[in-house]
């Protein structure tokens, strides 16, 4: 909340206990990478943000700093409902940010870009995890990792907690982020000549050479993988255009 209101004048910014809390410098790199990707000259730039959550953060920061117009889509209404309290108290940023419900969870983009409506990007954060159990047992592996690189003696922890949070569609889905990025592949198709670019983050290594054969196969004509750098971790977006 401190830095967004120091560094991008957004104010009120808080999320419910237990949410997905993002750190702002990687959020922010996410978006002038995008930025480089469709111009960042062009002002008119209408940006989709799949899985936006309960802290809004990558059309905030979108509308904020290049003034893009943005929706935000989220199969949690409770989620939306927090981003739009986070609005109310930045009445400039409720003008170019709009959010819609996800009311069926087999799907994507079906039911949030309506007939006709056309987005330069959309943008997404896809869960990582294929279950809650699966999300737990990482979060305390990285407890365990860091308690040793400190040097301090292994303990026994009856219930791990989430770093950073996270709950839900926020950090683990059927299938992990594999098949979420799979479906979203597939049904981008259906939505070529809506949206120019389509892109996610993709936390596992191991799934980029999958999805960009797929990607691939069902008619993207570019692919680019792109990697982003904050200190010692290393992140990476995928994009695919249908259209040149």
């Amino acid at each position: 909340a401190a830095l967004l209101n120091r560094h991008y004048n957004i104010a009120g910014w808080d999320i419910p206990d237990g949410a997905l809390c993002p750190p702002i410098p990687g959020r922010a790199d996410y978006i002038h990478y995008i930025a480089d990707l469709v111009g960042p000259e062009n002002p008119d730039i209408k940006l989709l943000d799949i899985g936006t959550g309960a802290n809004g953060i990558y059309p905030l920061l979108a509308c904020q700093i290049y003034g893009w117009q943005c929706v935000g889509s989220d199969i949690n209404p409770q989620s939306l409902a927090n981003v739009d309290a986070i609005l109310a108290s930045n009445p400039k940023l409720k003008e170019r940010f709009s959010l819609r419900t996800q009311n069926d969870k087999n799907h994507i983009f079906e039911g949030i870009i309506q007939p006709g409506e056309r987005f330069d990007v959309s943008v997404c954060n896809p869960p990582f995890h294929a279950s809650q159990d699966e999300a737990l047992k990482s979060s305390q592996r990285k407890v365990s990792n860091l308690a040793r690189n400190r040097g301090e003696a292994k303990t026994k922890t009856k219930a791990p907690n989430l770093n950073f949070g996270g709950q839900g569609a926020e950090l683990w889905c059927k299938g992990g982020e594999l098949l979420f990025l799979k479906r979203m592949v597939r049904e981008s198709q259906a939505y070529s000549s809506q949206c120019h670019w389509f892109t996610s983050l993709v936390s596992k290594a191991d799934n980029v050479r999958p999805l960009k054969k797929l990607m691939l196969k069902v008619g993207a004509v570019e692919v680019r993988e792109i990697e982003m750098k904050q200190g010692n971790k290393v992140a990476r977006v995928l994009a695919w255009a249908f259209f040149e």
